[in-house]
């Protein structure tokens, strides 16, 4: 793999290291030190996401129109880099949601131009791997994270000490994003150049953005699964841990869902990460006793690792060369603005029915979902 993917894959493991420091433990944070519900779980994660999925929309064009991937890279990840540890300093639910928002800001700024450099520079034949590299150590990542807060935790460190040493990662990410080299594109006119295309997506492509939407609506934040880990009995204390798990389990599949993707194509191994986070849902749904969300979090990580790097195979193979940015920035906008209503739709019916209703609709909606990719697929050979 060229070097390019392997620093974008060090920045994303650094990244969701800091991230994840923080993440697993944000909604008992929420709820017991800022006195948020779990409606407002929903909602912090939903509004978050939702203003970084319109921004991946307009950074994706942007970087097709001026040729360049890596100024907004940068700018994502160094907002992310400072904005995340200052949770740190949170003492009302409106102050956790504002950091988030800004964390998420800096996602939305970066990750369309990022896949779009990953696609850039893949060698032939060999973009799901690519895909499954970053997606792997950004998932090491998540996993290194986890085990640093229980480490810290154990240590007697509070949580506040905890999300304030997140700044240490981060800041090595930044670091690390700085040393990344992209390929020279040719580029449009200073006159034209800043004024950004927004070509939705045509034909197989914008369809199948119609479908990725379903399953999204139904894909509501991770907070919720760790919310009824802790009410089958897991311990907050070993809430990171069980995280950590879940990501071993997200490097591993990755690595093998790309490989598998370049092997088998795109749409079989997508089907089976949607099938896996639907057997999940409902086993999280049905599940009584702690040592069920311990096994039903890696089956949740196998859905991860199968889907990921095959769907950004896919938008890739669906794509123009020269319409890969803002072709990013459709998928990642359509997947992830789905996180509004999808967090506060799980939130609402956990809040007022309980969590084996919301997960229950979770899982009904993956299934609509993965009907709908068999019928696009049927549709496409016809």
């Amino acid at each position: 793999m060229p070097a390019t993917v392997w620093l974008l894959g060090l920045t994303s493991l650094l990244t969701d290291a800091s991230s994840d420091m923080i993440v697993p433990l944000l909604p008992s944070f929420l709820t017991t030190a800022v006195g948020a519900g779990p409606a407002f779980v929903g909602l912090i994660e939903g509004v978050a996401d939702a203003v970084a999925s319109c921004l991946r929309l307009v950074s994706g064009a942007v970087s097709d129109r001026i040729a360049r991937r890596k100024p907004l890279i940068v700018l994502g990840y160094g907002l992310a880099s400072v904005a995340r540890p200052l949770v740190a300093l949170a003492t009302a639910p409106a102050h956790v949601l504002l950091v988030r928002v800004v964390d998420r800001f800096g996602k939305g700024v970066r990750t369309a131009p990022r896949d779009a450099l990953i696609a850039d520079v893949a060698p032939e034949g060999a973009s799901g791997r690519a895909f499954g590299l970053q997606r792997a150590m950004d998932h090491a990542g998540a996993k290194l994270g986890p085990l640093m807060a229980a480490g810290l935790l154990a240590m007697g460190a509070p949580l506040r000490g905890v999300f304030a040493l997140a700044a240490v990662p981060a800041a090595l990410a930044f670091v690390a994003v700085l040393c990344v080299r992209e390929p020279q594109r040719a580029r449009e006119s200073d006159a034209t150049r800043f004024r950004p295309r927004f070509a939705w997506p045509r034909g197989p492509l914008r369809t199948l953005l119609v479908v990725m939407l379903v399953f999204a609506i139904g894909n509501a934040t991770d907070g919720f699964l760790l919310l009824r880990a802790q009410e089958l009995g897991v311990p907050l204390a070993l809430i990171p841990l069980l995280w950590a798990a879940h990501h071993a389990c997200k490097v591993m599949s990755t690595l093998a869902g790309g490989a598998l993707a370049d092997r088998f194509g795109r749409l079989p191994v997508i089907l089976s990460g949607w099938l896996a986070f639907t057997a999940a849902y409902v086993g999280m749904a049905l599940a009584s006793e702690a040592w069920h969300a311990w096994l039903l979090l890696l089956l949740y990580g196998l859905y991860h690792g199968l889907s990921e790097p095959a769907e950004k195979a896919l938008v890739k193979d669906l794509a123009s060369a020269d319409e890969r940015g803002s072709a990013f920035g459709a998928y990642t906008f359509v997947t992830g603005i789905a996180s509004l209503p999808a967090g506060i739709i799980t939130g609402v019916l956990w809040q007022r029915f309980g969590s084996a209703i919301a997960l229950s609709c979770s899982a009904a909606l993956a299934a609509l979902a993965c009907a709908l990719l068999v019928a696009w697929s049927l549709r496409r050979r016809a």
